[in-house]
């Protein structure tokens, strides 16, 4: 299964997560199966409105499943919140399962206020 995790500040507007997981897209390259973030997260308006405009089920990862992925971006904001360095990274690999790999690191929204970035499962 491919996976975009994204990560988002409680005021980002979809515009800035659409932007994240486009760029996330056209470095890593092909499409997505789902997209995933924190359970919280999940259900923001954003998150929501952006699963339904692509068509793709939102997998809501919990915080401690969040906390066991190693990622190699590392923002001290999200470490000291959700106990791994990227969020968008680590709901990525989570969604992903067991034995995911990243196909590249976190992509950054031009506005600072979303993340995306896209794994891959072993199966894929």
């Amino acid at each position: 299964m491919i996976v975009a995790g994204i990560g988002f500040r409680a005021e980002a507007p979809l515009a800035a997560l659409q932007e994240a997981l486009q760029e996330a897209l056209a470095r890593a390259g092909g499409a997505v199966q789902a997209l995933a973030t924190e359970a919280g997260k999940a259900r923001a308006p954003q998150a929501v409105a952006l699963a339904r405009a692509l068509d793709l089920p939102l997998i809501a990862i919990a915080a401690e499943e969040l906390a066991r992925q190693e990622t190699p971006s590392r923002s001290p904001r999200v470490a000291a919140r959700f106990g791994t360095g990227s969020l968008a990274e680590a709901a990525a690999l989570a969604g992903a399962g067991p034995g995911a790999r990243l196909r590249g690191p976190r992509v950054v929204s031009a506005d600072g206020m979303a993340t995306a970035a896209i794994a891959e499962g072993p199966d894929t």
